[in-house]
């Protein structure tokens, strides 16, 4: 198939390879697509048309060809604002991707072929998860970023389906070819492979054992991994070999894995970071729509406490005029259940996440965005975001400074002020590699 996008990335050729050409269409840059319920069917992979063509990708029927453009003939239907948030979705947006100006359009007959048997009405139902093989030969990545605490991290997945509406790290889906709206919530990229990935990183002759933390730009317990148990399978791999390791989370289903978490406790290799934004469940549901609750959360706390793992609550994000009010509170429940340290960061939104979060809070509370976005500019100088190093995690301004004295005096009455204690890799030993050969000597 060939589509003219614009675009000589490889990757994302690779990617449009397997976008069924009625799924396909391009629009202007910068520009946003809200999608209906309606037109929330997932990609279907046997619709993919590979048949030659004179140069020019034919469309299906629905589409015609303007300017060497795919355009839906009812293009109408496709920018209509949706009744209301998609159930269980943190946005029903796809923003434009910033490195092509092609959009996928999911078609809504397509799910008349896959038809699940339901009968439910599509528009009564939210887009399906997709779930994609991920061929990447390596599992941990290098941070270099002077904001952020880890050197490295271990990413199991792409994506995340907790939905959170303030994500910072949707942008990372447009590196995949997809959007930073909807698809970082519905298109979760998987690797299968991780643990023996993580395993055979381990046995790099020039490895030197340091902390390295799940996960930087997903959460590793999402939905998903309840099934496929790919952070447990990495944990196993960092128990074996006692490698130190920071989980930061917001979903109880860490405790599943208390035991792997009491083994590498046992060498001072393990801490726990568990992000509250809330304690008001149904501003979490919204906001949070597929991760655990508040209450669950500090259940969490008190079941890791009790195991003496070390764990810490964090404040991320602390959105001014909609939780910073809620840090004493947070704070005083996150201590009562044994979290032993804190920490915060202020709401950020780079690029598209902008555009997603500014939507979510106008159409979920119209009668608060007004002041939620105008606190968010006082303390980012008139701007909804700030990329600068060293102040982009904290934000300027009075309210900001209020913020941060809040929570530094909150942290101190209830002691957790203090740093959790450092992760050794006095322990650290090679795992047994993959190919099952044992080492002589470790």
């Amino acid at each position: 198939m060939s589509v003219k996008s614009g675009v000589g990335n490889s990757v994302f050729s690779r990617f449009l390879q397997n976008v069924p050409v009625h799924l396909q269409r391009t629009i202007p840059a910068g520009k946003s697509t809200r999608i209906s319920p309606a037109e929330s069917t997932p990609c279907i992979p046997k619709a993919i048309d590979r048949t030659p063509t004179s140069g020019t990708t034919q469309p299906a029927p629905g589409f015609f060809i303007r300017n060497e453009q795919f355009v839906r003939l009812r293009d109408n239907t496709v920018n209509q604002p949706a009744p209301g948030p998609l159930r269980g979705r943190g946005t029903d947006l796809r923003p434009q991707n910033r490195f092509v100006p092609l959009e996928v359009v999911p078609d809504p007959e397509a799910e008349a072929a896959a038809g699940d048997g339901s009968g439910e009405p599509v528009s009564q139902r939210g887009p399906r998860t997709e779930f994609l093989a991920d061929s990447s030969r390596s599992i941990v990545s290098r941070n270099d970023s002077p904001d952020i605490p880890f050197t490295y991290s271990l990413n199991p997945y792409r994506g995340c389906e907790h939905g959170c509406a303030y994500c910072y790290a949707r942008p990372s889906h447009e590196f995949l070819g997809f959007d930073a709206g909807l698809d970082f919530e519905t298109r979760i990229v998987v690797k299968h492979q991780a643990p023996d990935l993580f395993r055979d990183w381990l046995n790099r002759p020039g490895w030197e054992p340091t902390t390295i933390a799940f996960s930087g730009v997903t959460d590793c317990y999402q939905p998903i991994e309840r099934t496929l148990k790919l952070t447990r399978g990495c944990l196993e791999v960092a128990a074996e070999s006692r490698q130190p390791i920071g989980l930061i989370t917001k979903n109880a289903m860490l405790v599943r894995d208390l035991d792997l978490l009491e083994q590498l406790n046992r060498h001072a290799a393990v801490s726990v970071s568990l992000s509250l934004t809330t304690l008001d469940a149904d501003l979490a549901r919204k906001l949070e729509p597929r991760t655990s609750s508040p209450e669950a959360r500090l259940r969490t706390i008190a079941t890791l406490s009790e195991a003496g793992i070390p764990v810490r609550v964090m404040l991320a994000p602390i959105i001014p005029g909609l939780t910073d009010s809620e840090v004493p509170a947070i704070l005083e429940a996150a201590a009562d259940a044994g979290a032993r340290s804190a920490s915060w960061q202020m709401l950020r939104l780079p690029l598209a996440v902008e555009t997603v979060f500014v939507d979510w809070v106008s159409r979920t509370l119209p009668d608060a965005a007004e002041r939620v976005l105008g606190r968010i500019r006082s303390v980012r100088d008139g701007q909804l975001s700030d990329t600068q190093f060293g102040r982009r995690m904290r934000g300027t301004g009075p309210l900001a400074e209020q913020i941060r004295s809040t929570f530094e005096v909150f942290a101190a009455r209830h002691g957790l002020d203090q740093r959790l204690p450092p992760l050794s890799a006095d322990a650290f030993r090679p795992p047994t590699p993959t190919s099952g050969q044992l080492r002589l000597f470790f």
